[in-house]
């Protein structure tokens, strides 16, 4: 595997999730790996547990870590070919990830949606132009449609939690007052087609994601219905895809509560806003996995890194 842009580098999810189980045992077991490299983490957005994740688990694997907010301290990129320059981009895409390439073995990228332009987001400008032009192996850190690290964390919590041959898994919408990429939501569900589970996305209508994500999937717009004998249910925002980055509606009967959530185990990429998305109920109960997952992007992160250095 060269790059991991997207769930589709797995070759076989069970192998990739039982392999960094695995590594949570002896997480420097393989730090020869990526002795005498570096890795440079590009951070067009803010972070907080994909920059301290990656970055621990490069280190586990024995490489050297450059990081750069590339939003507020990177010349503003042109990815545009033939474009004249004469306006408010100061660098093209085609020298800098040239340049980038020239000081690391890898480059991990994170540049979300911008929400203004389905267009632009779903022709993914950054990680595409970085894929295309630089010489080293690219890491999606969360990209306009995908945040396959996260998605793989996921994975990794649901093996570790799953008590049963086929367990039922549920995607829901909630509340927010911004509005969100569908990044997340997007990779946890191709993730869920790669696993033997019952799978239910449920959300108001008007926030149907992208046909090409959720094909094959069961879409209930009832929320009650859908969280019936759940095992596990994952809660995320997204704003509209049909009418791109919009809010609809902020519907609080959608906010996830113990009552709702019955007996099944809650998920969230995090940040998350307390009584908003979910009740603090739910939060600091015991059936909440949002701190497991949270550690899992540190090995989520690590075998995928594992991959692409075992292929340099």
């Amino acid at each position: 595997m060269k790059n991991y842009v997207s769930i589709a580098a797995i070759d076989s999810l069970p192998n990739w999730v039982n392999e960094a189980i695995e590594l949570k045992k002896n997480p420097k077991k393989h730090k020869n790996l990526g002795e005498d490299k570096t890795i440079v983490l590009l951070f067009f957005n803010n972070s907080l547990r994909t920059r301290l994740s990656t970055q621990k688990a490069a280190q586990n694997l024995g490489l050297e870590v450059i990081v750069m907010n590339f939003g507020s301290e990177g010349w503003t990129l042109e990815f545009t070919d033939g474009t004249v320059m004469d306006q408010g981009t100061s660098e093209h895409i085609k020298e800098a990830a040239q340049v980038v390439s020239q000081y690391c073995d890898v480059i991990g990228i994170r540049a979300f949606a911008n929400l203004q332009s389905k267009e632009d987001d779903e022709a993914e400008l950054v990680i595409n132009g970085f894929k295309k032009y630089a010489t080293v192996p690219i890491l999606n850190m969360e990209s306009s449609v995908g945040h396959p690290l996260q998605a793989l964390a996921d994975a990794i919590t649901l093996a570790e939690n799953n008590t049963k041959s086929k367990p039922k898994v549920v995607l829901s919408w909630a509340p927010h007052p911004k509005a969100l990429p569908h990044a997340v939501a997007n990779s946890f569900v191709e993730m869920m087609h790669l696993q033997d589970a019952e799978f239910v996305i449920t959300h108001p209508k008007g926030y149907e994601l992208s046909s090409k994500i959720t094909k094959g999937a069961t879409i209930e717009y009832d929320q009650d219905k859908a969280l019936e004998n759940a095992d596990f249910v994952y809660v995320k925002n997204w704003s509209s895809y049909q009418n791109y980055g919009q809010v609809l509606n902020n519907d609080k009967s959608w906010t996830m509560t113990l009552d709702k959530l019955g007996a099944a185990k809650f998920m969230h990429c995090l940040p998350v806003r307390r009584n908003v998305i979910v009740t603090d109920a739910v939060l600091d109960s015991n059936q909440s996995l949002v701190i497991e997952q949270a550690n899992n992007r540190t090995f989520a992160a690590q075998i995928a890194l594992k991959k692409i250095l075992e292929n340099l």
